[in-house]
């Protein structure tokens, strides 16, 4: 009799070891960590800033928490590396998709396995459950960048002639230049040389912004201000003024926050002199909010929502009165 009580005793610690999920060892909660790879500087900084921060928990920690980051070059390697992470037996998952729509279904079964999802920087095509969906404020930032090119141009060319440039064709891209063009259009000196508020897309790339800037060198003899919205975009934008020879142009304005442009506003560079932050320590604050949740310091009742909720974090224009608070030099962006 008390054998068979040894053998039931001994089959449900094995049982309940298998079904813990991440807190099977020693009661660690268990942190799943699922980016995008370091194709450009923007998610160089996303991996940079995720490492960062789970060197810094886990020294804080200990074995509280159990972290595991992964990066995938594409949606159809996230999805599998996020099957990976549910099958390991996580808890929580902080995801930054690489495109909202295929991620959609995989982060849905994470949520119906129990584990508690906190989405950074785009969200999910579906709505119709409980996520934490954490990004910057891209209104915000369009609407600080408009507002501040636009008292620029009047300061130093009474307005002028304008050239513009987006990301993608895809909704945050959308937000940022449709509040960017509200400012702008506010001032009817300055004009768009590409008409109304139309601009070209830059595809967030160095290669991209270059090679737009030398068509627009070549269309137009007199352009006073160029935006950009992205700091990776406007290091090809400048490389392609610097090899035309021109000087007529005053102002060029990126976005996001690199380190690089930081360093050139604190120097003093006369081209440019602000950014508008949507940083990639982003990644960070979504992995401090799953510690939050695990050690009871925010509420876990968003996973039982029928709705995502929103935390939203604040884009910040930087100019040499701010920049230094903001500048990080072992950063790779």
């Amino acid at each position: 009799m008390r054998k068979s009580v040894w053998v039931v005793l001994v089959l449900v610690l094995a049982l309940s070891g298998l079904f813990a999920g991440g807190q099977k060892e020693g009661g660690a909660k268990s942190i799943g960590v699922a980016i995008p790879s370091a194709d450009h500087g923007w998610t160089g900084g996303i991996v940079w800033w995720a490492n960062k921060r789970v060197a810094e928990l886990k020294a804080e920690y200990g074995d509280e928490f159990k972290f595991t980051v992964v990066t995938a070059d594409g949606p159809s390697t996230q999805i599998q590396a996020v099957e990976n992470l549910i099958s390991s037996g996580i808890d929580y998952l902080v995801i930054l998709p690489h495109e909202s729509a295929p991620l959609t279904p995989i982060v849905k079964e994470a949520h119906a396995a129990g584990i508690k999802c906190i989405v950074v920087d785009r969200g999910l095509s579906q709505t119709d459950f409980g996520y934490v969906n954490l990004a910057g404020d891209n209104p915000q930032m369009g609407k600080l960048s408009g507002e501040w090119l636009a008292k620029e141009m009047v300061r130093l060319s009474n307005g002028g002639n304008l050239v513009a440039m987006g990301g993608l064709p895809v909704t945050i891209d959308k937000e940022r230049m449709d509040a960017f063009f509200v400012e702008i259009d506010k001032v009817p000196s300055i004009n768009n040389l590409l008409g109304g508020d139309n601009y070209e897309f830059a595809n967030w790339s160095t290669q991209k912004g270059l090679e737009l800037m030398e068509t627009f060198l070549s269309q137009y003899p007199k352009i006073d201000a160029v935006f950009c919205q992205d700091d990776d975009v406007l290091r090809g934008v400048l490389q392609a003024y610097k090899e035309s020879g021109r000087s007529d142009i005053h102002t060029f304005l990126g976005g996001a926050g690199s380190k690089v442009v930081m360093k050139m506003i604190m120097d003093g560079d006369p081209l440019v002199r602000a950014t508008v932050t949507y940083h990639p320590r982003m990644i960070a604050d979504g992995i401090d909010y799953a510690v939050a949740v695990a050690r009871g310091e925010k509420s876990d009742s968003f996973h039982t929502a029928k709705a995502p909720i929103s935390v939203v974090i604040p884009s910040v224009l930087l100019t040499k009165d701010n920049v230094a608070g903001y500048y990080e030099a072992d950063s790779v962006y």
